[in-house]
């Protein structure tokens, strides 16, 4: 008797370590794997929104299916091949003209040093013009030139697995769990790209508007960055500014700029994608900036990118058993287990 009730009272422990365990070797599995499953997840969710949009045409204009298919497909395709022309050229256009960048931030430091004179404020000029020559601009320039290179071998990755799931004969009736998993996901999916293609087309407004250069980039890193929660409208707000400041100095534009930009990313982030989502995918705040570090270090920017409806799909498979129920309530930001 005394044995059965000490096996009793270690089994929570002992799920909790199997747990731990799964976990790690989970965790491991996506690292080495991040170069072939990475691609494939994004191909999943991107054959998840063709099929809901291709559907949503059937049902509501009478097309085919196929077609809608094909017609998400080929949206994607024109984007994707938009923005990285938009990203190429405006990364040739600032090597391009380089000198007049180094001359207008060797301007910007003469005129930040001959203020800080002004209020009796004594910076060391040679050490402020030493540091700011070491900063590997160019090395980020040619960093953001190699990400895209691998944007692009990534992208024809996803396409090789988009194509083979659709040629996948999987059976047209799924089971009530994937079916709502892939409604949820793709619902989230479609209105976090339209909001952020919003967002971005605004963006380019507003810069294109004062004559901002590189205004197609940042609209690309805006569209970009909304997919991150949080971090990343407030990351897109204050981008334009290095640009503005090198182009203009520290006057109106930026002021101007950053004004339309925060009321821009709030009545977007906080209004309409809020009234969209409704309560969205369900997920605590502190839990989604947990979630968004953990998959960050795991997958770099394109773990961050993918936190929210990875971290969902996982608390609904949570919730389907009694045994990690617990952790879909702590996803869920009920941290006072009963």
């Amino acid at each position: 008797m005394f044995r059965s009730k000490t096996v009793e009272q270690l089994a929570p422990i002992n799920t909790i370590c199997l747990m731990i365990l799964a976990a790690s070797s989970a965790t491991w599995v996506l690292v080495y794997t991040k170069s072939i499953l990475m691609p494939f997840v994004i191909a999943v969710f991107f054959v998840m929104v063709m099929t809901t949009v291709a559907k949503w045409m059937n049902q509501r204009w009478k097309t085919p299916y196929w077609l809608g298919l094909l017609t998400s497909f080929l949206t994607f395709m024109a984007v994707t091949t938009l923005a990285v022309s938009f990203i190429t050229s405006s990364i040739e256009s600032f090597v391009d003209g380089a000198g007049i960048y180094t001359d207008r931030l060797n301007d910007s430091i003469d005129w930040v040093l001959a203020k800080a004179q002004n209020f009796h404020i004594n910076i060391n000029a040679q050490f402020v013009t030493e540091s700011v020559a070491k900063l590997p601009v160019f090395n980020m320039v040619k960093s953001v030139g190699s990400l895209v290179v691998s944007i692009l071998t990534n992208i024809l990755l996803i396409l090789l697995f988009v194509i083979f799931i659709l040629m996948g004969k999987a059976s047209d009736e799924k089971p009530d769990f994937v079916g709502t998993i892939q409604r949820q996901i793709s619902f989230y999916l479609i209105v976090k790209i339209s909001v952020s293609l919003l967002a971005a087309l605004c963006t380019w407004i507003v810069l294109a508007s004062v004559r901002t250069e590189l205004a197609s980039m940042l609209a690309v890193l805006t569209f970009i960055l909304n997919f991150i929660p949080n971090i990343g409208p407030l990351i897109a707000t204050i981008s334009p500014v290095p640009v503005l400041f090198l182009q203009y100095g520290f006057d109106w534009h930026i002021v101007l700029v950053l004004c339309l930009l925060t009321a821009l990313h709030f009545l977007i982030g906080n209004i309409l994608e809020t009234k969209w989502l409704g309560k969205g995918m369900d997920l605590d705040p502190i839990v989604v900036v947990a979630c968004l570090i953990f998959w960050a270090l795991v997958w770099g920017v394109m773990g961050a990118l993918l936190a929210v409806p990875l971290t969902a799909i996982i608390k609904m498979v949570f919730e389907r058993y009694d045994t990690t129920k617990p952790l879909a309530k702590i996803l869920g930001g009920n941290f006072l287990l009963k």
